[in-house]
């Protein structure tokens, strides 16, 4: 090199560019919600332009052009597969970059390994990473910095998550509702009277009827999904509309996810753990549970086989398997039809029952003679009348004095409802516990509840009820026998929540209620002898026993019978636990 040359590269090192002077620059910007994306009604709210006009600024320093923006809205920095994320590593891996700049480390990632991935595919690269906001280069120091804020964003991350738990956790704890309102309802803002918001949820009256016809239909046994689905997109039903997304016909997988949806009878579930919701129920808890019963009882060979309708569909089952009772159609060779029931699991070889095919014509019988059994005579009817009305009239006597009761006792049990959720919140119960103790509590509340409504008007109600559930059992095998196939539906419906049909033709059933109490013979055994010791208390007769005027049991208004009588057994809880939902009465009929 002659002298000349070395003073020109002397020269020209003197005036040639910083390293970084034109650098080439990509620009990631993220926001963690929908909601964030579209604060304000702008199509990327708020966020989204601070950070780009940030970015921006950190590039004017670096003397850098941003030639390509990643943008991320809505997507959490808890998951590193966003796809724009993901676009801009592919494109820093083939496109010559020398910076990648956000606003905060935490835009990139909120726990410490995604981070490390992330960085080690943009160093891979070539790619320096800069925050807009946070002094972190690939000096030692940098580095250092880099590392305790990738720490802190998944500290706040985790921290956040356990925080938002625990925040619904107690919104679930008080009835309110944790998630988007299901289809029936919808999430509403109110104001109270300081002007705060509070989210809660009303029900849709344009849907609600038509999810309520869905249940009561689907409770009958009649329907598939399949079906109901179809019939609900004919008669209108459709999701409900959102900002991003407009109202559409229900797809088959809702109606599947409706009809198994607790919340309707006014159950909230949040964390395995169940409350009583503060929303109005759509649907009555013993339609909700006959769907529950019509759901497990459906399977696919059962629904391809159901192509034949009659009157005692869904509610009769095998008495070996417990499995449903299917329509299927034999033809013999002289072409004649016979129409029988089948177990749905042998049919559909599952399980081992060798439950042989019946006759429909002999099963009819065979229930219509079970109703000649269960028809109760006038004198037990009035005899059963009287007993009850006596334990109403006395509880009704009680007053003030249980209301003053049940009003403590609820004030005890929500006490210890708040207790253990600031256990659960401190960690010193599993949550197995907490899940026991919330449904003893809900159940007790539930009972109080019943008491507290039953002394402002609902005793009426209940007599009423009881007494139109007696005269129906008084004349049930009458009109059983003389009604047409859409009643006889009705009957079965009403009284059974299930009709197990034996090998031995033996009948055995699971009563609603209040007839599997006013079906049971016990009870009316002690209603007859409260109606002899009624009369004889009356007349100042001896009663069939040794009991005489005076002694205890005579009077028409009380007695050791009355006074033992528990209303949970007719359907009217009366106590702190919660009655039997159903007993199951047996009766040859061959």
């Amino acid at each position: 090199m002659t002298s000349d040359d070395a003073d020109e590269a002397a020269i020209d090192s003197l005036v040639a560019p910083t390293p970084f002077a034109g650098a080439i620059a990509v620009s990631y910007l993220r926001v963690s919600t929908k909601e964030q994306a579209e604060k304000g009604g702008n199509a990327e709210g708020f966020s989204i332009p601070a950070q780009r006009e940030a970015n921006q600024r950190k590039a004017d320093q670096l003397g850098a052009t941003i030639v390509e923006e990643f943008v991320d809205a809505g997507e959490s920095a808890r998951k590193a597969d966003r796809p724009e994320l993901m676009r801009m590593i592919k494109y820093v891996a083939t496109h010559k970059t020398s910076y990648c700049i956000v606003h905060k480390v935490d835009r990139l990632a909120r726990n410490r390994a995604d981070d490390v991935t992330i960085h080690l595919a943009l160093k891979d690269a070539g790619v320096t990473l800069v925050s807009a906001t946070e002094n972190i280069d690939e000096t030692p120091s940098g580095m250092l910095l880099h590392g305790i804020m990738s720490s802190i964003a998944e500290f706040y991350s985790r921290n956040l998550a356990t925080e938002v738990v625990k925040g619904l956790s107690q919104k679930a704890a008080q009835g309110g509702t944790v998630t988007n309102a299901p289809i029936g309802y919808r999430n509403v803002g109110i104001r109270d009277d300081m002007g705060r918001e509070i989210r809660t949820v009303e029900v849709d009256e344009e849907r609600a009827g038509l999810v309520r016809w869905a249940f009561q239909v689907f409770a009958s046994g009649d329907w598939t999904t399949s079906q109901l689905h179809k019939e609900l997109v004919a008669r209108g039903l459709t999701t409900s509309p959102t900002p991003r997304r407009p109202s559409k016909p229900i797809a088959k997988s809702t109606v599947h996810r409706m009809l198994t949806n607790p919340y309707y009878k006014d159950v909230i579930v949040y964390q395995g753990a169940t409350y009583r919701g503060a929303h109005d129920p759509i649907v009555p808890v013993e339609v909700w549970e006959q769907v529950q019963i019509v759901l497990g009882t459906h399977t696919s060979a059962a629904d391809a086989t159901q192509i034949h309708d009659h009157y005692l569909k869904g509610s009769v089952f095998c008495g070996q398997c417990g499995s449903r009772l299917i329509v299927c159609n034999a033809k013999s060779s002289q072409g004649t039809i016979y129409p029988y029931f089948v177990c749905s699991a042998r049919h559909a070889g599952r399980g081992a029952c060798t439950r042989q095919a019946m006759l429909i014509d002999d099963v009819e019988r065979l229930i219509e003679r079970f109703y000649t059994r269960i028809q109760i005579p006038a004198e037990t009817r009035q005899a059963l009348s009287g007993m009850i009305h006596a334990k109403f009239d006395q509880m009704m006597s009680e007053g003030a004095a249980e209301l003053a009761e049940l009003a403590a006792r609820r004030i005890e049990l929500e006490g210890e409802q708040t207790k253990l959720l600031q256990a659960r919140y401190a960690d010193a119960i599993p949550l197995e516990l907490l899940k026991r103790e919330q449904d003893r509590i809900t159940a007790s509340l539930e009972t109080i509840d019943f008491r507290v409504r039953a002394h402002t008007g609902e005793y009426a109600d209940a007599r009423a009820n009881l007494d139109d559930s007696l005269l129906l059992l008084a004349n049930i095998a009458d009109i059983y026998a003389n009604a047409d196939d859409a009643n006889r539906r009705l009957c079965n419906q009403a009284l059974f929540k299930a009709i197990y049909v034996d090998e031995d033709n033996d009948i055995h059933v699971g009563y609603r209620t209040p007839y599997d109490g006013l079906s049971n013979p016990d009870l009316q055994a002690d209603a007859l002898t409260w109606a002899d010791q009624a009369r004889a208390a009356a007349t100042g007769a001896e009663t069939t026993g040794t009991r005489k005027k005076g002694q205890a049991g005579t009077s028409s208004k009380g007695g050791p019978l009355v006074e033992g009588l528990n209303l949970a057994q007719v359907g009217w809880l009366t106590g702190f636990e919660p009655a039997t939902s159903w007993t199951t009465t047996r009766c040859s009929t061959s």
